[in-house]
């Protein structure tokens, strides 16, 4: 079970809930802040004050009155209003995180919504109601108003979701789970739909997915300096200590740590002076993407926690103000970063997959096959790489640094984070078939070579890869086998099988 409070909530806890299946409750103690926000609301209806988005119009509408007795009215309408988004649904796992981190958001107790909004949204994570949200129509400011509008559309009975694999009405999909639709109170509609919870899903699941992905191309290149016979002394830890980068020096540990009782990579038997840099700097082009993990990592657990939405209820002095917090700069920034630092880590990951294919480079038999010119071997595994890095290259163009004014002009900087989150689950799918490449690559290449002698962990992953994909002794079908490589890096098992041999890696 975890807990949500609004201000506790970890990377790993959301990816243990939306991919695990773990139940969520929320904080009775912290329950009181979130009454009390909602009663400075109520305070300003009574008083009969104007107030941005209890009782005006929305973005540009802002200066229109709306009466008392149309206050749920306006925030339905907002909501229906909203729901214009265009493309394909989010992934389940998407649609499951946005619940789980609106709910989180709107239990700090600044949004003036009721606690029986956010009962709903933890029912309907925890009973399986998944909205069905489209991709397209957030422009990241104002907060993700598009894909949070398909979301909430749900809680009143309007849009769609999916329960047990079928797609319903929202109406239905509640009545199915035992649940029935909320009519929405004033500022509860405005409360739902202007935060960030869009793109800082994919941020989250982004951030988990590229640390599982960095322990794993550490893996991906040690099998290849073994499949290669690489020198060993670029990974000296004074070497590092003089450049003290902490994902340098991390992945460098790992590096040693994986290469230990090798007898394909040692000091005595020298056939060169250096290696190629995707092997001799690993260190430090997985290291500075690793770096760039952590920060987005840190970007994304202070968003988490925040509060995301206008105007934000103070009940201690019982006001309410009109700010910017939805704006989602610091996401799209941070996503961008990682979309580009993950790029690149498939990068060097392709250019040790043409060393290994490459006779000329690795001295092993033409594209890894005995029988090479019948056989064609893993020669387009590689064009397959290549493929997938050039389009990673295009994805990678930053979303944060494009803005289209919206709403007549009022909101007239958008921050475009959503596109940049969503992007970056595209480059990390990508990066993740690279990397399944070259460990099918590389496992191939070491049977040309003396096996006895690979260290621990290599022939633990050797021997893993080899349950799922056999040596290639004449050409056949390989693309299945990718896939089910890529789903050993993404369940984490790559990295189970060597850390049993090692211990954790970084």
């Amino acid at each position: 079970m975890i807990l949500l409070d609004g201000n506790h909530l970890g990377i790993e806890s959301v990816v243990r809930a939306v991919r695990q299946y773990e139940k969520l409750a929320v904080d009775q103690h912290q329950l009181a802040a979130v009454g009390a926000s909602r009663r400075v609301v109520e305070a300003v209806i009574d008083q009969g004050q104007a107030v941005y988005g209890i009782n005006t119009g929305f973005g540009k509408l802002a200066d229109v009155s709306i009466s008392p007795q149309s206050l749920a009215e306006l925030q339905r309408n907002l909501i229906l209003s909203h729901c214009s988004g265009v493309g394909e649904f989010v992934p389940l796992e998407i649609g499951r995180a946005m619940l789980m981190l609106r709910a989180n958001a709107l239990m700090k107790g600044y949004s003036g919504v009721r606690p029986e909004l956010i009962r709903l949204l933890v029912e309907m994570f925890n009973r399986g109601v998944t909205p069905a949200v489209p991709q397209q129509g957030s422009v990241g400011a104002s907060g993700d108003l598009v894909p949070l509008a398909h979301m909430s559309a749900v809680l009143i009975g309007e849009g769609r979701a999916w329960v047990d694999g079928q797609l319903l009405p929202g109406a239905e999909a509640l009545r199915r789970v035992g649940l029935t639709p909320l009519t929405l109170e004033a500022k509860e509609g405005l409360a739902l739909i202007n935060g960030t919870q869009y793109m800082t899903a994919y941020g989250v699941l982004g951030v988990y997915d590229a640390q599982v992905l960095a322990k794993t191309a550490d893996i991906a290149g040690v099998l290849t300096m073994e499949a290669l016979g690489a020198l060993p002394d670029a990974f000296d830890a004074e070497v590092h200590r003089l450049r003290p980068h902490p994902g340098q020096m991390a992945s460098a540990e790992n590096v040693r740590k994986l290469i230990a009782g090798s007898g394909l990579i040692n000091r005595s038997q020298r056939q060169r002076i250096q290696d190629a840099y995707s092997l001799r700097c690993i260190p430090q082009v997985h290291g500075a993407t690793r770096d760039a993990i952590r920060y987005a990592g840190q970007v994304l657990t202070i968003e988490i926690n925040s509060v995301t939405d206008n105007p934000v209820v103070l009940a201690d002095g019982e006001r309410i103000i009109s700010a910017g917090n939805f704006h989602g700069q610091p996401v799209a920034l941070a996503t961008d970063f990682l979309g580009i630092a993950v790029a690149e880590m498939a990068n060097i990951s392709e250019r040790r997959i043409e060393r290994l294919v490459n006779p000329a480079l690795s001295g092993l038999p033409p594209f890894l096959v005995s029988n090479s010119g019948l056989n064609s071997g893993y020669m387009i595994s590689q064009y397959t790489a290549a493929a997938l890095v050039s389009e990673n290259k295009v994805l990678a163009h930053p979303g944060s640094v494009d803005s289209i004014p919206t709403s007549a002009n009022q909101e007239d900087h958008v921050s475009m984070g959503s596109i940049a989150a969503k992007k970056l689950r595209a480059i990390l799918e990508n990066a993740q078939h690279v990397l399944a490449i070259e460990l099918v690559c590389a496992c191939q290449a070491l049977e040309f070579v003396e096996r006895r002698k690979l260290g621990p962990a290599a022939q633990a992953v050797y021997g893993l890869i080899r349950s799922a994909v056999p040596p290639l002794v004449q050409d056949r079908i390989i693309a299945q086998e990718i896939g089910e490589v890529r789903e050993l890096i993404t369940t984490g098992r790559i990295a189970a099988a060597a850390e049993a041999e090692v211990g954790k890696l970084h």
